[in-house]
């Protein structure tokens, strides 16, 4: 079993930068490929990037691409999120999720965390 908590969500005006964490415990994330997803009030929750085992490989969903930034820490046991020039329209509850391959679809992910909220003002 791996348990993930994610940290680091806030309030921030348009245009600001926050750091995502997620921190796993119960077993290494050293084997799984790690993802972050987004829920808005009212909507499905969607993709926002992914990392594969290693860290070699990122993808990222269109709406964050250059804006975003997905890395990982083997020896933090971690995975982190840098979100920049954030817009209102990234204001969600931001999910880590762990599985065995790297995908943009919630369901092939095993492992999930609470979520943080973030909120972007305008």
């Amino acid at each position: 079993q791996v348990q993930l908590v994610e940290s680091g969500g806030g309030l921030v005006q348009a245009g600001g930068s926050l750091r995502l964490s997620c921190a796993a415990s119960g077993r290494t994330l050293g084997s799984y490929a790690m993802g972050w997803f987004r829920q808005a009030p009212g909507k499905e929750r969607e993709f926002v990037a992914a990392i594969n085992w290693n860290g070699g490989k990122t993808y990222y969903a269109d709406s964050v691409k250059g804006r975003f930034t997905i890395s990982r820490d083997s020896a933090q046991n971690s995975v982190y999120l840098q979100m920049n020039s954030l817009k209102p329209e990234d204001t969600a509850l931001y999910y880590c999720a762990a599985g065995s391959n790297v995908a943009d679809t919630a369901p092939l992910y095993d492992y999930w965390g609470q979520g943080t909220p973030v909120t972007v003002s305008s």
